[in-house]
């Protein structure tokens, strides 16, 4: 058990990795170009103090973060009190900010804190929340949406996100990004304030640090293209450069004066040969003159803080308290009077009733002529072509924010995909079930009689299956693709192929090629689609309908009467004697010969049967899909 005094070392540490973006195909073809990153890196931070990692733009400020947290392999050695810190280690007593940390948008800063995921519970976690929005300047936000932040409060409940857990060390990717002056220097001295308090090792990086920032960084780490220029207390900063040649003018800010002294000049060719000579000097007479000035010692008021000390927040809670807590988020960003609750609610709820309404609407005043086989299969068709794509279009809006945030909390350890799936899916399929047996209430009395319950059960729990179907195919998408529009186009067009091929109403399937004919029997909306026109059209409505006021069919009444083909049909406008006359033609094969009841692909218990085998089998492919080990460049999509 690490107690309050504790000291973090990297000794010549090196790291290579990818020095500019690569195209996919790059990517594709291994042709991604590598080189050193990190070059022979050293320096030593204890408990209680704030180190800050300085440099421009690619000078590996990142890439140190990445290497002390053990998410990308490097040389060398970090040691945290003298033993090597593993990945395990690491998740277990330390936490990382990142810049571009996403929070649940539906929940407030308090509950956002209160379902951080934690070992403690109860009064213990109430308290410690409490806590941690007084040290971070949040109380009086507290029932704030997280939406509504500024961007210094969204900043500091995202650090606060990582401080309920009380890490030993603390890691921050750039915190004070895009700030302004004032929430700068508030964000610094905070973080200041909590290393003091809970003698916690904060390093931190920053690209434009500002003067009055200086006071508040006990330590400071100058990064030039992975070289190091300067690494030990800031308090010898001033001293060591001036030693060497370099003291800072009066009325400068030393921390940027001596930032650019560190960094290439790029203006010319003849500054840049300069700059780079001046940069390889400063390194090579810091590792020569600067190992006395790097170890330092720590401040004293890491010695003084709570010696006994223990850590009892940090670490992985159990799976099922894990689950439960996912669970929750999601319900509380559901079920609340904010923007965000009200807008997964209607869209949960509303948005499939609606478009139903729309197809009472047009459907509605349709009479029981010969037309009505072609009117009622094409709202079967809508039907199930609606719920598709509600569904999708639910899904791609409301699932993205859980993603993202699995996906960063995932790099932590916490849980896995399967578990965000799962809260998802217990959440989710109530309100389908309720959102689509509402729909199929709406339209089904011009199909057939609401009397006939069971039918009703029946129609509405195929389109169920249709909506658990096209949210689980979303749910696979949005896995390797992160734009929204783009997983919405994908689902969309994979759901048109499918529904064009195998519905049977924009084309029979006597029209098909024989392997077209077997293909469908490989998709979802074949049997829902079978089921769904079967139990319509078995109905007596059907038999003998006029073709309309005036013409009553009868040709078609004398020919079943003289015919043992009870499916026979006129070539006039009565085409269709019935309804088994009508399914004969829309969903058998071209060589199909018998009673189409008889036949065992329109057995009504399979076709339900095999409906919903298709939708629990995209749910039980999704957790094996989340639980595979993705490519980075996939993953780091979705944590930037």
């Amino acid at each position: 058990m690490i107690g309050s005094d504790y000291t973090l070392e990297l000794c010549n540490v090196f790291h290579s990795g990818q020095v500019e973006p690569g195209s996919f195909l790059q990517r594709l073809t291994g042709g991604v170009k590598t080189g050193v990153i990190l070059k022979d890196v050293s320096f030593i931070t204890h408990s209680g103090e704030v180190t800050a990692i300085l440099g421009s733009k690619g000078s590996g400020k990142r890439a140190l973060l990445d290497v002390i947290s053990r998410r990308v392999p490097s040389k060398g050695h970090i040691l945290l009190e003298g033993v090597p810190l593993e990945e395990d280690h690491f998740r277990n007593t330390c936490a990382v900010v990142r810049h571009s940390t996403k929070l649940l948008p539906g929940l407030t800063v308090q509950q956002t804190l209160s379902m951080s995921l934690t070992k403690i519970s109860g009064y213990l976690k109430s308290s410690k929340v409490k806590q941690v929005m007084a040290d971070l300047a949040l109380s009086q936000v507290s029932h704030k949406c997280v939406t509504s932040l500024t961007k210094s409060e969204y900043r500091r409940l995202v650090i606060g996100v990582q401080l309920i857990r009380d890490p030993i060390i603390l890691l921050l990717d750039e915190p004070t990004w895009d700030l302004d002056p004032l929430n700068t220097y508030l964000v610094i001295s905070i973080l200041s304030n909590i290393a003091k308090k809970y003698g916690s090792a904060i390093i931190l990086t920053m690209e434009k640090p500002r003067s009055d920032v200086f006071p508040f960084l006990d330590r400071v780490v100058y990064l030039c293209l992975g070289d190091v220029v300067y690494a030990g207390p800031t308090r010898n900063l001033l001293d060591y450069f001036g030693s060497i040649g370099f003291p800072c003018p009066q009325l400068e800010n030393p921390l940027m004066y001596y930032l650019c002294l560190s960094t290439v000049d790029r203006r010319s060719r003849e500054r840049f040969i300069e700059s780079n000579h001046q940069i390889a000097a400063l390194v090579e007479k810091f590792k020569v003159e600067g190992q006395g000035i790097m170890q330092g010692n720590p401040t004293e008021h890491s010695r003084i803080i709570n010696p006994n000390k223990i850590q009892m927040n940090y670490g992985k809670p159990g799976g099922v308290k894990v689950l439960f807590m996912i669970y929750l988020r999601i319900l509380l960003s559901i079920f609340n009077f904010k923007k965000n609750g009200i807008k997964q609610m209607s869209m949960r709820l509303l948005s499939l009733p609606i478009y139903f309404c729309i197809l009472w609407v047009f459907y509605n005043e349709a009479k029981d002529y010969q037309r009505a086989f072609i009117t009622k299969s094409g709202l079967i068709f809508n039907a199930i072509l609606g719920t598709y794509f509600i569904s999708i279009m639910n899904t791609i809006c409301l699932y993205g924010p859980y993603r993202t945030r699995y996906y960063q909390e995932s790099q932590e350890g916490l849980y896995s995909g399967a578990s965000l799936l799962l809260a998802w899916n217990l959440v989710s399929l109530p309100f389908s079930f309720i959102s689509t047996f509402a729909s199929a209430a709406i339209i089904y009395p011009i199909l057939g009689d609401i009397a006939e319950s069971l039918e009703y059960i029946y129609f509405a729990l195929i389109l169920w299956s249709c909506y658990i179907y096209a949210e689980q195919q979303s749910l696979a998408i949005m896995m390797v693709v992160k734009n929204g529009l783009i997983a919405a186009i994908i689902n969309i067009y994979i759901t048109c192929i499918y529904v064009m091929l195998a519905s049977g109403v924009l084309r029979s399937y006597k029209g098909f090629e024989e392997w077209l004919f077997y293909l469908t029997y490989a998709t979802h909306t074949r049997y829902a689609s079978i089921f769904l026109h079967r139990n319509i059209f078995k109905q007596p409505t059907f038999n003998i309908l006029p073709y309309d006021d005036e013409e009553n069919c009868s040709s078609i009444t004398n020919l079943i009467q003289t015919s043992s083909n009870l499916n026979a049909t006129s070539n006039g406008n009565c085409r269709y004697a019935n309804g088994k006359a009508f399914l004969t033609e829309r969903f058998t094969s071209k060589n199909f010969a018998g009673d189409i009841y008889l036949s065992g692909d329109f057995n009504p218990d399979f076709n339900l049967g095999v409906s919903f085998a298709f939708s629990v089998g995209m749910m039980v492919l999704n957790k094996f899909l989340y639980l595979l080990p993705l490519p980075g460049y996939i993953t780091d999509k979705f944590r930037e």
